[in-house]
């Protein structure tokens, strides 16, 4: 084996390892995720609920509204992060995420409209509806910030005037829907609380075919995240492969938001830590970033049903307290390289 083999086969056997550990690290937090919440439950009596789901209080805690609700939050987060790194690929811009680029507000906007006006439409339409609001949304923000030749700080801006409208319009829709108004405003801060396998089964589909698309596209991915005249020197169809990324970052989006509404900051925080690490290629990023994205947003889900249990905090308020210093992090860093370009 030459040096060059080594040195490549060592460094996918280090990503390798770092996935893996995470992994681990989630099935931990998971785990102890199940004992905690307004009923905290020990060792042995957890063991013995995972056991046999026979019926009693301490099975239908575990089974029905605890392991249910941490999954949805793995793949939540898992989702998000994918599409967070996908958008920061193909924009080449760090402060690109489902919420800075206005899709997450795309999603929740004509949602919050369907919910409210049309309560009879079957829930399986809120992905679609959600995907297109999303896609419209971005690609606003994208044309805004070409206006500034697509630089970080333009993106951040074009994102926020973006959000900030569509979010005029999900306010303006909440102040007429009466009764609904509470129960959607809780939606809106991002959430597990009574999610089910049902909800499970409705997100994962979305989830995985923007895992799964992203890991097919990433030697696409990997390219335009270097330079769009790389890519196009290397064969790739840079008018093709952008808005079909760009498709692939909204699926996630699509399915995540309807069942636990806008998750703040996930997208955009995770790919970063996942890139310190220096994984070996797309392919490690995509993976080491869905595996961090889903710890850390099953992570926040705990502290938010354990830190003022009974109650229950919004995860979006717990993920945007973990996710601001890291936003503020990016723009200093953003406009330090920026001055001293210039």
């Amino acid at each position: 084996m030459s040096m060059s083999a080594f040195r490549r086969h060592r460094r996918h056997a280090r990503s390798l390892t770092l996935v893996l550990v995470v992994l681990a690290g989630t099935g931990v937090v998971l785990f102890l995720g199940l004992m905690a919440g307004a009923r905290p439950m020990d060792f042995p009596g957890l063991l013995s609920a995972l056991a046999s789901p026979d019926g009693s209080v301490p099975s239908i805690i575990v089974w029905h509204l605890r392991l249910p609700r941490s999954l949805i939050a793995f793949c939540a987060g898992s989702g998000l992060s994918v599409s967070g790194l996908l958008l920061q690929s193909i924009s080449r811009n760090p402060l690109a995420g489902p919420g800075l680029t206005g899709a997450t507000s795309g999603a929740v906007a004509p949602i919050v409209v369907c919910l409210v006006f049309f309560p009879g439409l079957s829930s399986g339409f809120y992905a679609a509806i959600g995907m297109a609001g999303g896609i419209s949304a971005s690609m606003l923000t994208f044309w805004i910030a070409r206006g500034g030749n697509g630089g970080p700080l333009h993106l951040a801006l074009g994102g926020m005037t973006v959000a900030l409208f569509l979010s005029a319009i999900t306010t303006a829709v909440l102040l007429s829907s009466g009764p609904q108004a509470a129960t959607l405003t809780f939606w809106l801060a991002g959430g597990f609380q009574g999610r089910s396998w049902e909800q499970l089964g409705y997100m994962l589909p979305w989830v995985l075919a923007g895992g799964i698309g992203a890991l097919v596209c990433q030697r696409a991915v990997g390219l335009l995240a270097v330079s769009e005249n790389l890519a196009a020197c290397a064969g790739l169809n840079v008018a093709f492969w952008k808005p079909a990324l760009l498709f692939v970052a909204i699926l996630p989006v699509a399915g995540v938001v309807p069942v636990a509404g806008p998750i703040a900051f996930v997208g955009l925080a995770t790919p970063h830590i996942a890139k310190l690490l220096k994984p070996a290629g797309a392919g490690w990023t995509i993976a080491l970033t869905a595996s961090l994205g889903g710890l850390m947003t099953t992570a926040a889900d705990i502290v938010a049903r354990s830190l003022a249990a009974p109650q229950e905090l919004p995860v979006g308020m717990i993920t945007a307290m973990l996710g601001g210093p890291v936003f503020i992090y990016l723009i200093q860093r953003v406009g330090a390289s920026q001055g001293t370009q210039s």
